[in-house]
């Protein structure tokens, strides 16, 4: 259990560096190649490396299977996260000639991860459609991290030259692999569980047909999109476009009914998820016209204005915030009181964080994301970059959702400190962390997954 908290702990530093340095990028402060070092950091750093933790935990549970190895789990992230450090510094400083070398650092992260769990999820014999779902992600994370190392080895070296694709193409085949098949792909094949598992609802009648259009068009939708980058078809690219679009209205649609017949009390998590319904037809709306025009243009790669902001920050985001706020207290929970339930009085999961702080942190993160949005939405109209009068609003924005997500940190971190069995540093740390609080003794935790005593670590 304390093995995806790991990744959590270290996907808030990822957040918080990310949403700085894209407010120093907005306003010309940062060197080198600022954006990337933005995009990578939110997209790698948070979102990704908390969609191994929460793959690490979920499939093993809901298959009702055992975890490959734990070992791998926790070797997964720190290749990762010093792979990435090393990529976003080389960005930074210009030092292009070793962005191949972290990069295949981060390869190797993410490949273990994907090993890890495809081997876990090989013990199942009728994949759900959670399953399906991350069987397809798991594929895109090899397909779009091999991509990432060859645009990396030919900003350094000029490789591509001579294969026959451009730089441009492989580019956009590695975003769209990466947004939409690796990370949205997961967010929908989670949400069809946690969605009616934490409304107390059911899909029936028309949701099933909206799944079906949702499961068969968007992998193939990804698939065209991602092929059509990558070769120049803009037809193909464009056929992509349309059942990706497609794709996200059918689950929208999903989302937005669950959250209607819900049958318990409303908490954080289901307020961000009803974000994360609108958003995404708030993205569909402004991607369409710049993709059905132009799929292969690398300014419309995730669609026109208005549309990154709301596909990263108004859905993405969201979904992950949202999960959050039930994942990690609910890990905590059950490492800290599992054990005691029925011997004495003990929290419920809700219960462990401050309501206070997730109502601030939900209002600083949805102001902030309509900022970016409004300010976007207003460059792409009057034919310009973000810069100028739309920064302000922009540069506001990016700071509220900075804040909100520190507020988020904040609340995570105290639930952790409050009801954790072990101290941060062990928590983030494992077998390091332990021998940091305890003076070299880890305590009996020889494999430095946590808490080496109880019912729920030897679960």
């Amino acid at each position: 259990m304390t093995v995806p908290l790991r990744h959590f702990l270290v996907g808030l530093p990822f957040l918080g560096a990310a949403l700085l340095v894209g407010i120093g990028h907005l306003i010309g402060a940062m060197p080198g190649l600022g954006g990337l070092v933005h995009v990578h950091l939110l997209l790698v750093g948070w979102v990704c490396v908390t969609i191994m933790g929460a793959m690490t935990q979920f499939v093993p549970v809901w298959s009702g299977t055992t975890l490959h190895s734990r070992r791998l789990a926790s070797a997964q992230l720190g290749l990762v996260a010093v792979g990435l450090v090393g990529f976003a510094a080389a960005l930074a400083l210009g030092r292009l000639s070793w962005l191949a070398g972290f990069g295949a650092v981060m390869l190797a992260g993410f490949w273990a991860f994907v090993y890890n769990v495809g081997r876990t999820l090989a013990t199942v014999e009728d994949l759900d459609v959670t399953e399906r779902h991350f069987a397809v992600a798991l594929a895109c994370f090899v397909a779009l991290t091999g991509l990432g190392v060859l645009l990396a080895a030919d900003l350094g070296s000029g490789l591509l030259a001579g294969v026959g694709v451009s730089h441009a193409g492989v580019r956009g085949a590695h975003v769209t692999l990466a947004v939409f098949g690796a990370v949205l792909t997961t967010v929908y094949g989670a949400l069809y569980q946690l969605a009616t598992m934490f409304t107390q609802t059911e899909l029936r009648g028309v949701d099933h047909r909206l799944r079906a259009v949702e499961e068969v068009g968007h992998p193939v939708g990804v698939a065209a999109l991602a092929g059509g980058r990558l070769l120049g078809a803009a037809a193909l690219a464009r056929v992509g476009a349309a059942f990706v679009l497609l794709a996200a209205l059918a689950f929208a649609a999903v989302l937005a009914r669950r959250l209607l017949e819900m049958r318990v009390e409303r908490t954080p998590m289901h307020t961000r998820y009803a974000v994360v319904a609108l958003a995404l037809v708030g993205w569909v709306a402004t991607a369409a016209p710049a993709w059905l025009r132009s799929p292969l243009a690398a300014e419309t790669v995730l669609g026109g204005p208005g549309s990154a902001p709301l596909l990263l920050l108004g859905a993405v985001a969201f979904v992950v915030l949202g999960t959050l706020y039930h994942v990690v207290p609910f890990v905590v929970w059950v490492e800290r009181y599992s054990d005691r339930l029925g011997f004495e009085a003990v929290p419920m999961v809700d219960d462990l964080y401050d309501d206070r702080l997730a109502a601030a942190d939900g209002a600083l993160l949805f102001t902030g994301t309509a900022l970016v949005v409004g300010a976007d939405v207003a460059a792409g109209a009057s034919g310009t970059a973000l810069a100028g009068a739309a920064t302000r609003p922009a540069l506001v924005g990016l700071s509220l959702a900075t804040l909100g997500a520190a507020v988020f940190a904040t609340n995570a971190l105290l639930v952790i400190r409050r009801h954790s069995p072990g101290t941060l540093a062990r928590v983030a740390l494992g077998r390091f962390g332990a021998s940091f609080a305890s003076g070299g003794t880890d305590g009996g935790d020889s494999d430095g997954d946590g808490p080496g005593d109880g019912p729920a670590a030897a679960e």
